[in-house]
């Protein structure tokens, strides 16, 4: 690997001052630096503090430890793009201008996603105001390097990673972009796509095709250590996100021998679009295992910068687990015994883990079951910042993470709609309408509080709810791809 072209935002700056203590620089700053991890395809159950017995996650599980783990919290959407749009924006699926993944041919530097517009308000845009340095490291997603959606036109200083979701399909890619030059790597994968062939036999060399030198994950980490330790003197935003456990199945060789003789496991062969593998279950846990191990070396680093009490470090998954691909979500019991999966707005594809670490300011081990949703991310770092958040369908959850609930305010009510589906959650009770599959559509009504599962629907005993979900659905902004404007006000399919 040819040492870094790019000079971290902040770094002739802290050529030209002399070196202070980092305890001074700390207790100079009210402003806590912010790093907010998301993982890819993880489901509610992945992670050993929210019950996976198979996976091992012990920094994570650390995490919820010496901070507060919520257990109602939401993506704004149940696929990437989206999800991460809502994020971003602090808008619900109703007014998010992403709805839904739309990929964009193109070369190299013009394929991607659907690009939000130029000068959207931002996290990124928003924590510049308040004098933060901004960085992306991981999966970006919402527009290609030659588009208004470009993250370095997005507010952040800095990006390292994969602009385009096809792209981060391989964990050894041919290069990774750092802000809008390409760095090449030393991978020689060709495809994780390859054609199926049933009659072929994938053993462990064969395997080997599909493993490089350059383990994105590793280098994703890496970079994010050197930012924070170049920031460590001012107040930063670090948006880390990570591609694992989406697939393809690909993992270093020691990750995957954490798990040698765990599981009864047969061979994945391929024909579900992505590579086999000779021991799936190993890759899956070892990539999520690998995943926990570079987010230990984030705490630790910010121990030793003695940056911990000044430092909120969040950790979430985009979406719900997606299966396929050699992935078995039921083995590992991904969603949680929730309903659903990716794709999907029934719980197993929506809720995610969401845990926050904030040493002095949270009380170790909280728990706290109020719903919230990504998008309410934008509202509450306004609030920790001192800034005033007005367009968006957010709250601020600071209050939850300081303990004063008296002071925290409720979400009216949760709203999403995806690819003909719809779904609204008021207090406990949550209405799901699959719009596309049936020419008269009518509201599914769930208890979250009696029925997590989501398994009894009790539309006829709450009868009310229906005029109340579609009053929202009413409200909703139309979006100006009309594809993902599949229901009338009155919830019926176009």
């Amino acid at each position: 690997m040819k040492e870094p072209r790019f000079l971290y935002p902040g770094m002739a700056a802290l050529a030209l001052f002399p070196m202070m203590n980092h305890a001074d620089a700390q207790g100079k700053s009210a402003r806590p630096n912010i790093i907010f991890i998301m993982a890819d395809d993880l489901g509610y159950g992945d992670i050993g503090c929210y019950g996976q017995k198979f996976i091992k996650t012990p920094n994570i599980d650390r995490m919820a430890r010496e901070g507060i783990r919520f257990t109602n919290h939401y993506s704004g959407a149940p696929v990437s793009a989206p999800a991460r749009c809502c994020l971003m924006t602090g808008k619900n699926l109703g007014h998010s201008y992403i709805r839904n993944n739309f990929e964009v041919k193109g070369d190299e530097y013009n394929q991607g996603q659907m690009p939000i517009p130029e000068n959207t308000e931002t996290v990124a845009r928003m924590l510049k105001r308040a004098g933060y340095t901004t960085a992306i490291i991981g999966k970006w997603g919402l527009g290609s390097m030659a588009s208004s959606g470009a993250p370095n036109k997005q507010g952040f200083d800095f990006f390292y990673g994969y602009n385009d979701q096809n792209h981060a399909h391989n964990h050894y890619p041919s290069f990774l972009w750092r802000n809008d030059k390409m760095e090449k790597l030393d991978n020689q994968v060709p495809t994780v796509h390859p054609k199926f062939d049933p009659k072929a036999v994938h053993d462990a060399l064969e395997y080997k095709q599909y493993q490089g030198n350059d383990y994105s994950l590793d280098l994703m980490s890496d970079e994010a250590l050197k930012f924070i330790e170049v920031n460590s003197k001012k107040p930063f935003f670090l948006y880390l996100t990570f591609v694992v456990p989406h697939k393809a199945l690909q993992v270093p060789d020691e990750s995957l021998e954490m798990y040698k003789g765990v599981f009864d496991e047969k061979p994945y062969i391929g024909g579900g679009g992505y590579t086999p593998h000779p021991r799936p279950y190993s890759a899956y846990a070892g990539m999520i295992s690998r995943m926990d191990e570079k987010i230990g070396d984030v705490l630790q680093k910010l121990k030793e910068l003695g940056l911990e009490k000044n430092t909120i470090v969040i950790f979430t998954s985009d979406n719900g687990p997606a299966g396929g691909g050699g992935t078995d979500s039921r083995f590992f019991n991904s969603s949680g015994g929730l309903r659903g999966s990716k794709s999907q707005v029934y719980e197993g594809g929506i809720r995610e883990p969401f845990v926050v670490r904030w040493p002095g300011k949270i009380k170790p081990g909280t728990v706290t079951d109020s719903p919230f949703a990504h998008y309410d991310f934008m509202a509450t770092v306004g609030e920790i910042t001192g800034q005033k958040v007005t367009n968006t369908d957010g709250i601020s959850y600071l209050p939850t993470l300081l303990g004063k609930t008296k002071k925290q305010m409720q979400h009216d009510h949760l709203y999403w709609e995806f690819g003909g589906q719809i779904a609204v959650r008021m207090g406990n009770l949550k209405g799901v309408k699959r719009v596309t599959r049936n020419a008269n559509p009518v509201w599914e009504v769930y208890d979250l509080a009696a029925d997590p599962t989501e398994s009894k629907n009790v539309a006829e005993q709450h009868p009310e709810m229906a005029k109340k979900f579609d009053d929202i659905v009413a409200k909703r902004t139309p979006s100006h791809h009309a594809p993902w404007n599949f229901m009338t006000p009155a919830g019926q399919s176009n």
